[in-house]
């Protein structure tokens, strides 16, 4: 029954061992008098250390092996 999220859980795991964090992009204000608008784009970076999608796959193997287990 918690196989399919053992499985999922490895995949988000591999995920994060290849892509260790993304950027996006936010618009801020940076001047407004009046009519007069000025914006700047500024780039924000999320990341993760590797060893949290490492953590991840263990735990996935470790659901689906306990499932398997209790299963027999």
């Amino acid at each position: 029954m918690k196989k399919p999220l053992g499985i999922v859980l490895i995949v988000i795991g591999i995920i994060m061992l290849i892509y260790t964090g993304f950027n996006y992009v936010t618009t801020e204000k940076v001047v407004d008098i009046g009519p007069i608008e000025i914006n700047a784009e500024k780039n924000n970076r999320v990341s993760w250390p590797p060893f949290v999608g490492l953590v991840l796959i263990v735990g996935g193997v470790v659901i689906i092996a306990l499932d398997r287990k209790k299963g027999f």
